[in-house]
């Protein structure tokens, strides 16, 4: 009853997905495909943490580099081409996770984490103090890319209806993807891993390449969701590559529930939305709300990891499973 449930909201919300662009207004669109992108992010962030135990504080590195790898791509005033360009940015990011992988990997714990750290603020400091790509004030991208075939353009990311659904294409492969493979033997495996590491050594499994292999994966849907990011707001910089940037995708993950699917989405969109009723909200007094909209937040995700350990999915389920009991 509750998967059948289940399956009714996820429709429903693909539905009105769907019908957004025709009902909505344009910043409305933009909003949700920034949502969506997010959420990319977030799943990509949970697969390290909520299904295979590595908490990386440095995510944001492989967000960032496909965006970098887009503006380099891309010539002055003209287009770079979508079917070339997004391959490359995205198995570029894959690149550097597999080249960070090799490395922390053999870390655990703080150590892991702090190393992730570390090689992430190492790659944000290339960009910042250098001349690659504009140093700290970026780079524009001026024109989105042409999804041009032989000369036929199935559809134009300068059009934001068009790049909505694109998006939207991605955000359900990307579900879909992650389903299968977390329900393949991979996903076994790095779930065992997870739980009891050892124990699935001496079973017999590589555990160093199953945890690479993962984080390569995660790394390049990093890239993905940061490409376009990158082509959403025609500009990258390297806040992209950012702890803070981390931190926040990584409070998306919680907010809404590791170790699930929809959680990290759930959460991508949870915490824009709250973001976005902060910022709005009026002076009261002698004190402007709206202004210190950050420090609500932080005080919403404190009472989020307080009182709901699983998350906004976790606090759904609670509920469904009371109203159950009510009329059982």
């Amino acid at each position: 009853m509750r998967h059948k449930l289940g399956v009714v909201v996820m429709v429903a919300v693909l539905a009105g997905l769907v019908a957004l662009p025709f009902l909505g207004e344009k910043f409305t669109v933009q909003f949700f495909t920034k949502v969506m992108v997010m959420a990319i992010f977030a799943m990509s962030l949970d697969l390290l943490i909520g299904y295979s135990g590595l908490v990386s504080f440095g995510h944001a590195a492989y967000f960032g580099a496909a965006g970098y790898i887009l503006a380099l791509l891309t010539p002055q005033y003209e287009a770079a081409n979508l079917w070339t360009s997004l391959p490359i940015a995205v198995a570029g990011s894959g690149l550097v996770a597999l080249l960070v992988g090799v490395l922390v990997l053999r870390t655990s714990g703080l150590y892991f984490i702090m190393v992730t750290l570390a090689f992430a603020q190492m790659l944000f400091y290339v960009f910042h103090d250098t001349k690659i790509a504009g140093g700290a004030d970026g780079i524009y991208i001026y024109v989105r890319p042409a999804a041009e075939i032989f000369g036929w353009k199935p559809f134009d990311l300068e059009n934001f209806v068009h790049f909505y659904f694109v998006v939207l294409v991605a955000f359900v492969l990307v579900f879909l993807l992650l389903r299968v493979v977390l329900a393949s033997l991979f996903g076994r495996v790095i779930a065992g891993i997870r739980v009891n590491e050892h124990r699935m050594r001496s079973l017999g499994y590589a555990t160093f390449r199953y945890k690479l292999a993962c984080f390569v994966f995660a790394g390049a849907l990093a890239g993905l969701a940061g490409y376009l990011s990158a082509i959403q707001f025609g500009f990258v910089n390297p806040d992209m590559l950012g702890w803070h940037l981390s931190g926040e995708v990584m409070m998306m993950v919680i907010l809404g529930g590791m170790g699930t699917l929809t959680g990290p989405a759930l959460g991508a969109a949870a915490m824009m939305l709250v973001e976005i009723v902060f910022q709005s909200l009026p002076t009261v007094g002698a004190v402007n709300l709206g202004k210190h909209w950050q420090l609500l937040m932080g005080s919403f995700i404190v009472v989020v990891a307080l009182f709901l350990p699983n998350g906004l999915l976790g606090l759904l389920a609670r509920l469904a499973r009371r109203r159950e009991r009510s009329h059982g």
